[in-house]
């Protein structure tokens, strides 16, 4: 049952691989031009706009192996600099919820005791305390150490609850979003252009020194140690 699970999962992926080079759907996607009926939507109804970009992203989230900086060029571009990370925020991280359930159900009974033989991995996503939950959130989320879209699924393999992976993943990938967004909307908004890219500038040198902080007092320690 437990191969059976991983097989399931790799055929879906092959199909959707292939269905993806067939149509194009990541290129259409990532190419912002293309959602131009989203911005003029907006104008007409909101909430509908909302939707769709909500529902694109989750389903770009868990299918498509698009940048997650995708989606929040997207928002700033279409809804701005505060309604588009919020916007951002919530839809990536129902994406990432879905893919990890999805990760849990399709492989944590067959990868996790092989992912268990290694002693970093045991250590840091394995942990029986717990201890290192929050904090290895914190530094994937903030420390680009592997793409976004692997990192959903990738959780789902270990113990972490689903309650708080899905709010220490908003948290942590706030500041983030909120970095891209307001400087793509600033890039659009003449009038506002300086206040905006301004404040882009600012979450860079947080989220940037965050989490060169967190990597070399932490990680790279952790690593020496052992």
């Amino acid at each position: 049952m437990k191969n059976k699970k991983v097989w399931i999962f790799i055929g879906i992926i092959v199909v959707i691989l292939v269905l993806n080079h067939i149509f194009g759907w990541s290129a259409y996607l990532g190419n912002t031009e293309n959602l131009k009926f989203l911005e003029n939507m907006v104008q007409d109804d909101l909430l509908l706009a909302v939707l769709i970009y909500t529902v694109l992203t989750i389903v770009s989230c868990v299918v498509l192996a698009l940048p997650g900086v995708t989606f929040a060029i997207i928002a700033g571009l279409v809804f701005g600099p505060v309604l588009g990370t919020i916007c951002c925020s919530v839809a990536t991280t129902l994406g990432a919820m879905v893919a990890f359930v999805v990760g849990r159900f399709f492989l944590q009974d067959s990868i996790k005791p092989m992912a268990m033989k290694n002693k970093y991995l045991k250590k840091w996503l394995f942990d029986e305390t717990g201890s290192n939950e929050i904090f290895i959130l914190m530094i994937t989320r903030l420390v680009p150490l592997f793409p976004y879209n692997l990192q959903n699924f990738a959780y789902g393999v270990t113990d972490i609850k689903f309650s708080t992976y899905s709010i220490c993943s908003l948290i942590f990938m706030l500041p983030g979003t909120a970095m891209y967004t307001v400087g793509i909307a600033g890039l659009a908004d003449k009038e506002k252009r300086i206040l905006y890219i301004g404040i882009a500038l600012v979450l860079a040198v947080v989220v940037m020194g965050l989490g060169a902080f967190l990597k070399k007092h932490y990680v790279q320690e952790e690593q020496s140690e052992e």
